[in-house]
């Protein structure tokens, strides 16, 4: 059965492959531009080219052909490893990469590059499409993800996130100079009702989403914050920094579409992860300084 995907355009003048490949983060541009050529894709109820130029309030539909069970493969892919045992291993992902294979994304992930590692040695609990995940970031976030090599390990570190006994701390770079030292936001997250790609603070399908942040360093019409996370919703600090106004730079979803910066991508680092040994019960913490680009973008903002 075809995935039918409806929603509002919120950009002008993008390309829509470009739009399209951004806003549903999960599908790579090329794949994109295969459901367009193949008329899979109408805006305002009409098949447009891949070159066609949105405008705001466009209404698109993607249908999305049913896919077959795709069991993930192993390929020589560098990963940087932070720590490995029997039970565990914690990765610090590159931006750009996807976590785990989905329609357009069949190669080239974490999972692969995983597989090629631990020689297919991942829990088996999310099935063979996504050995060994238990949390996943967002193919434009980079940082810290854990990875489980057992079924035991994959059980209890699925527990401890479930409530929340994980420290989960973000490096972020936003839009505006927020006043504040430091907020907490408690404000439930759901499916976005026309959008269903997108998530949206609401009230009628949201659960409970507690973020807690505070400022690094304030610049001329940006400001770097550390954010925490209390609950874990998909796109938790991207949803909750656009609702208080401070979207995070680089982010086409929930902020303003186009590149105002340097950086490919929103300007978003797992810098922190910290938990219990699911074996062991040691505690483990690790941390990670922000990749190149995320630093390049400081260096700028600096300048100003």
């Amino acid at each position: 059965m075809n995935d039918e995907i409806t929603f509002f355009c919120d950009a002008e003048g993008t390309r829509l492959d470009l739009y399209l490949s951004e806003a549903m983060d999960d599908m790579s541009r090329s794949y994109i531009q295969k459901l367009i050529a193949e008329n899979k894709v109408l805006v305002n109820g009409l098949p447009v080219k891949a070159g066609y130029r949105t405008r705001e309030g466009d209404g698109i539909t993607v249908t999305v052909p049913e896919t077959k069970k795709y069991e993930a493969v192993p390929q020589d892919i560098p990963v940087e490893i932070l720590f490995e045992d029997d039970d565990i291993i914690v990765v610090n992902k590159e931006r750009g990469m996807v976590v785990h294979p989905a329609p357009g994304n069949y190669d080239g992930t974490l999972v692969n590059a995983l597989l090629h590692h631990c020689k297919g040695r991942l829990s088996s609990i999310n099935g063979v499409e996504r050995p060994g995940i238990v949390h996943r970031i967002d193919k434009d976030t980079s940082g810290i993800l854990v990875v489980a090599k057992t079924d035991a390990a994959h059980r209890e570190l699925g527990r401890m996130f479930s409530v929340h006994d994980i420290a989960r701390e973000y490096l972020a770079l936003v839009k505006g100079v927020v006043s504040e030292n430091g907020a907490r936001i408690d404000a439930p997250i759901g499916r976005h009702t026309v959008d269903r790609k997108k998530m949206s603070v609401n009230t009628r399908n949201g659960k409970r989403a507690v973020t807690g942040f505070t400022v690094v360093e304030r610049y001329r019409n940006a400001t770097m914050i550390r954010a925490r996370l209390e609950t874990g919703r998909t796109h938790q600090i991207r949803v909750h920094m656009a609702y208080i106004g401070h979207p995070v730079i680089g982010d086409a979803v929930y902020g303003k579409a186009g590149r105002e910066h340097s950086i490919s991508g929103q300007a978003l680092h797992a810098a922190k992860l910290g938990f219990y040994h699911p074996v062991t019960g040691i505690y483990m913490e690790f941390e990670k300084e922000p990749p190149w680009d995320f630093m390049e973008l400081v260096r700028e903002l600096e300048n100003e």
